[in-house]
């Protein structure tokens, strides 16, 4: 098929995720072994890249019968009675955690310390987010859609949190939402700078194209929201998690296609979908 195909030059791994890979990937290196607390990134085609090299993935459950042994812990970052967990069983830490998540914990704690109410905007359940309420021993509030705002009784102040990786446009009208319900928000704008301006970037790299081909894992959060800002800003997206799902109906003789990924997408699963569609 006669198609031009260019790979998103910004797309692919974010920094934090570049660290924690290149510590599992050195210490496998050395010595063929390494548990991980949890997906390393949420990439299920780079998790088994890792895993054919002695990467072993492990849950909290696993982590409570380990002594001795060493575990990384991945860019998500962890609360803190994993940590009272690894002195107890001599565990060693080797800790990935995400610059911007810790600095993101500390103030979570710092606030919590202050006996400041906390509201979290983040996904139920998600990692980063655990980590972020495990410093307020469980008291944050948890909010993944302004609908659940109406389940809590707030307080008059909250201070205002966010996951990393959501999406500037729905913090900032959560704050606004919340404001004018009558709640003083103390509003802390936590998004990683490298993911949320990458949604400005990608605005402008998918209108450029005739079809959008947007990779990323299925356990993504941060690719849900990338692939969005993809289709409100070229209804030609699709959404592929491995070479194996392009489809060639997609695409017509000489058509402009973008790829382009998550911060959990690496360069050569990207590589490889554009040869994929190249090959059709």
């Amino acid at each position: 098929m006669n198609v031009k195909v260019e790979i998103d030059a910004n797309s692919g791994f974010c920094f934090g995720v570049v660290f924690a890979i290149q510590m599992a990937e050195d210490i496998l290196t050395e010595e063929g072994h390494l548990y991980c607390l949890g997906d390393i990134v949420h990439n299920d085609e780079e998790v088994a890249r890792l895993r054919a090299k002695g990467l072993e993935i492990i849950d909290h459950d696993k982590l409570k019968t380990l002594h001795n042994v060493r575990v990384l812990i991945r860019a998500h970052g962890e609360p803190p009675e994993t940590y009272k967990l690894a002195l107890d069983n001599h565990i060693e830490l080797v800790d990935a955690s995400c610059p911007v998540v810790l600095k993101l914990q500390l103030r979570v704690r710092e606030a919590y310390n202050s006996d400041e109410k906390i509201i979290i905007y983040g996904k139920h359940g998600h990692a980063e987010v655990k980590g972020l309420v495990g410093q307020t021993r469980g008291e944050a509030i948890v909010v993944e859609s302004f609908e659940e705002l109406d389940q809590h009784e707030l307080p008059l102040k909250v201070k205002l949190f966010s996951q990393t990786t959501k999406r500037t446009k729905n913090l900032y009208a959560l704050k606004d939402k919340l404001e004018k319900e009558g709640i003083e928000v103390d509003f802390n704008d936590t998004l990683c700078r490298q993911v949320s301006n990458r949604d400005i970037q990608l605005r402008e790299f998918a209108r450029r194209f005739d079809k959008i081909v947007f990779v990323a894992g299925l356990k993504s959060s941060n690719g849900k929201v990338l692939f969005d800002v993809c289709k409100e800003n070229n209804p030609n997206t699709f959404f592929v998690s491995s070479k194996n799902e392009i489809i060639k109906e997609w695409f017509n003789e000489n058509e402009t296609i973008g790829i382009c990924g998550a911060t959990s997408t690496p360069q050569w699963q990207m590589e490889e979908v554009r040869n994929a569609i190249l090959s059709l």
